[in-house]
């Protein structure tokens, strides 16, 4: 039987990657069949749990997810496995006002799924205080079941003892007090995180959180608070395959996109094929359809631009099958993208507007989508849900019929609504799943 528990935070930036990738490196190196999911719709911290566990890490959201996808995902994540660790989003009760059970919180998926709560607190800067947070979360949801505390960014043994023995009074067992170190952090990009394949040394680096693990947590009283995990497993996809063989860019500028989406479409009988367009490939002419995900384009622009292989062969693509960009894909099918130093590098050209980087502002926030046309991600018409997250902005926005009407989680209207032209579609909205 696997059992699961989630690791969560009272605010972002207190620790709950590094938390999570040493406790996942340390029971792997014990022999731990230790699996790992990600709260919300992020991307980069679910690579650097498959590089710690060796297996494929998921994404679980409960705003863009219907109850039945996220049942059927997370049976998936935990088949064969001894424990799963959910790694959560944000703090423990952030996500967006809405349906309850549906805010897209950490708290949702623990209530739902009875996951008790390990909570990580940064206690930089207070003591005694500390057990006054434990209480408040401890109590403010009574579904949700606060079962341990692991203390991060602790300044020395006095500090620790005075805020485990104020947390012990609440009956509260704290299960692992981090020092203060350096070492342990992991450096970050507009985005978040360095993506987990960039790092030439991210063996090494999770051997050092594995020590830290090892050394400064308990993993025996944290296995011995998981539950048992009872879910049927159910062949549900978020989002029905594009096609039967599927062109898929991948590479250090195209590495965003879903794996429950790859998965899902695996499941329906799909062939995915990866190319380059940073090697310069163009998309295997024996595919029916091609995909351009998310990704850092802007870091590699003059490299694209220079791509002419890629370049062609796309055109020729998509003057007989479709072309579908999300984010960065999308702005890779534009006219152009300006780089952080405002230099303007031409990119293909099937869409017409461009982009530009130098002038960042962050665009952020779940999305639903009404499909206004048909297209690889659904038919005209369609709801999908699912998120933008860019600090690209539209230079030029061409005059492309629009691919999609948008609104954010409120149902307030969003400006951006993507392009078609020909076989080409794209839009900066990253499909999680078709909304119920």
């Amino acid at each position: 039987m696997t059992t699961g528990l989630l690791i969560s935070a009272a605010r972002s930036g207190a620790g709950k990657t590094t938390v999570t990738l040493g406790l996942l490196a340390a029971l792997a190196r014990r022999g731990v069949m230790v699996r790992a999911a990600k709260a919300g719709p992020d991307y980069i911290d679910p690579a650097f749990h498959a590089a710690a566990t060796g297996h494929a890490s998921i994404n679980l959201d409960s705003w863009s997810m219907p109850p039945t996808l996220l049942n059927a995902l997370i049976a998936d994540a935990s088949e064969g496995a001894d424990l799963l660790v959910v790694e959560g989003v944000m703090g423990l009760f952030d996500g967006v006002a809405g349906v309850a059970g549906r805010e897209g919180s950490s708290a949702n998926l623990a209530a739902r799924f009875k996951l008790p709560v390990l909570l990580v607190l940064d206690v930089t800067a207070q003591s005694q205080s500390a057990a006054a947070m434990v209480r408040g979360f401890a109590s403010h949801e009574p579904d949700v079941r606060v079962a341990g505390v692991i203390l991060n960014r602790v300044g020395s043994e006095r500090h620790r003892t005075l805020v485990t023995d104020a947390i012990a009074r609440l009956g509260m067992p704290v299960v692992g007090a981090i020092p203060r170190s350096a070492a342990f952090g992991l450096p970050e990009r507009h985005l978040g995180l360095i993506q987990a394949g960039e790092y030439k040394d991210l063996t090494a680096r999770l051997g050092v959180l594995a020590d830290m693990a090892e050394q400064h947590l308990d993993l025996d009283a944290i296995l011995a608070l998981a539950v048992p995990l009872d879910h049927p497993r159910t062949a549900l996809t978020a989002l029905p395959p594009p096609g039967q063989r599927i062109a898929l860019a991948s590479d250090a500028a195209f590495s965003f996109i879903y794996p429950h989406l790859l998965n899902g479409w695996r499941r329906a009988g799909a062939e995915i094929i990866p190319f380059s367009p940073l090697a310069n490939e163009a998309p295997p002419e024996a595919c029916d359809i091609c995909w351009l995900p998310g990704g850092y384009p802007e870091l590699h622009a003059a490299t694209l631009a220079a791509a002419r292989i890629f370049r062609d062969g796309l055109a020729r693509f998509a003057q007989t099958r479709p072309v579908h960009g999300e984010c960065g894909g999308y702005m890779v099918l534009g006219e152009g993208i300006e780089d952080a130093d405002g230099a303007m590098h031409a990119m293909t050209g099937l869409l017409g507007h461009s982009t530009s980087f130098q002038n960042r502002r962050m665009h952020l926030g779940y999305r639903e989508a009404t499909l206004l046309a048909d297209s690889p991600v659904g038919a005209a018409g369609s709801k999908l849900r699912g998120h933008e997250f860019h600090y690209a902005s539209l230079l030029s926005p061409g005059n492309d019929a629009p691919l999609v009407e948008l609104c954010d989680a409120q149902g307030r209207p969003v400006a951006e609504r993507g392009g078609r032209r020909g076989h080409a579609t794209g839009t900066f909205f990253h499909t999680i799943a078709q909304a119920d």
